[in-house]
């Protein structure tokens, strides 16, 4: 028996999960390891070769990992339930105008949710995973916060995380570089994880093609939604597009029309099948509302206006930003304006390296707070 406990981790058959189960058995954790089978490639009706997570190479990658070093290994099925909740909710959000973020979604309602049930079941105490992040107990709090690697830093994605499943959460690579992961991997012989390309891709859009999974899965789609109108911000007709479902907020490739200057997807006017254009500058807003809130650092900012830096999407390096929790909503009043605020995105608020908490964007707008309310 182990004296540090029963551990049941993700094993994706990537290199990063692979070398979190390793570090967590050399470290004396009793380990068992579990693939999760999310989605069906066969049924996804795209041309590109079965790759990523739920391929069955990557499966029988996490298998021999842990057949080598002598640790059961589990494969559960949840494509029933991730095709529920992430797909379904895919699918309505861009039916609603907006850009979803379904891996965030995945992250916090399917997966620590899945793993946390078969955890209970296999009498584990702990889950784990390989993700770039780090988490610690303060003032009766679990806090996230970000990875040591800034170039691999994945916090942004965790921010829905309960306070219930993190107390039981342990995130092995969150003091270390990628450069570091490789080399683990290396002197262990792990040669084919370190060769192994990464996949960036939506699960179950392997070939990124998001307009072709829409039309695969809505019935009469495109017959639908065609014809609508782009329009400029004065009301101004410019031409005609494919369907308001298609286009995302920011998205400047594409779009087939040609105004003199470079034009930008500034809006999507989803009842009257509109799409609204404009300049790099108008794309720009310094306030937005996001809802569905989950707080990690603190319990509650109820009348307690905190700087932040505040991040819109995975890549964004993050713009300061005064935050106000008003209820369950959080009004955000950026420094600066911020281009590309898509709502259905996630918005995540970070003091220093800490994730103060984060939810899902429902609005963006110009606003005349006054920003020195904290002073």
């Amino acid at each position: 028996m182990s004296t540090k406990g029963r551990v049941l981790v993700a094993m994706s058959g990537g290199i990063d999960s692979s070398v979190a189960a390793v570090m967590l058995h050399e470290q004396g954790y009793e380990v068992v390891g579990m693939t999760m089978k999310t989605w069906d490639y066969a049924s996804s009706g795209a041309s590109k070769k079965e790759t990523g997570c739920c391929s069955l190479d990557s499966i029988n990658d996490a298998r021999n990992i842990a057949v080598q070093l002598g640790f059961p290994h589990y494969i559960i099925d949840i494509r029933d339930e991730f095709g529920d909740f992430v797909i379904n909710h895919f699918t309505d959000e861009y039916l609603a105008g907006r850009t979803p973020n379904p891996c965030v979604l995945c992250n916090t309602h399917i997966k620590w949710d899945a793993l946390l049930r078969r955890a209970d079941q296999l009498g584990c105490e702990f889950i784990a995973t390989g993700h770039y992040a780090n988490l610690r107990q303060e003032n009766g709090r679990y806090v996230i916060s970000k990875g040591l690697d800034e170039h691999k830093d994945q916090s942004y994605a965790l921010w829905g995380i309960s306070q219930e499943s993190l107390s039981r959460t342990i995130f092995p690579l969150g003091n270390l570089h990628k450069t570091q992961i490789r080399e683990m991997a290396k002197e262990r012989g792990f040669t084919e994880l370190v060769n192994k390309p990464e996949s960036y891709e939506i699960c179950f859009i392997p070939d990124n093609d998001y307009r072709g999974f829409l039309k695969r899965r809505v019935e009469g789609l495109e017959e639908r939604v065609a014809g609508g109108e782009f329009v400029l911000e004065n009301g101004t007709v410019v031409g005609k597009h494919e369907g308001y479902p298609f286009y995302t907020i920011g998205q400047r490739k594409g779009l087939g029309v040609a105004l003199g200057f470079p034009a930008y997807v500034t809006r999507i006017e989803k009842d009257t099948n509109r799409v609204v254009l404009g300049n790099y500058d108008e794309l720009a807003k310094n306030a937005m509302t996001v809802g569905k809130l989950n707080m990690s650092k603190y319990e509650h900012l109820i009348g307690q206006p905190i700087p932040t830096v505040t991040k819109v999407r995975y890549n964004d390096p993050g713009t300061e930003a005064i935050i106000e929790q008003e209820g369950d909503k959080m009004k955000v009043h950026f420094l600066s304006g911020v281009h590309a605020i898509a709502p259905g995105q996630a918005a995540v608020f970070y003091e220093g390296n800490d994730v103060v908490g984060g939810g899902w964007i429902e609005s963006n707008y110009n606003s005349e707070y006054n920003l020195n309310v904290l002073q």
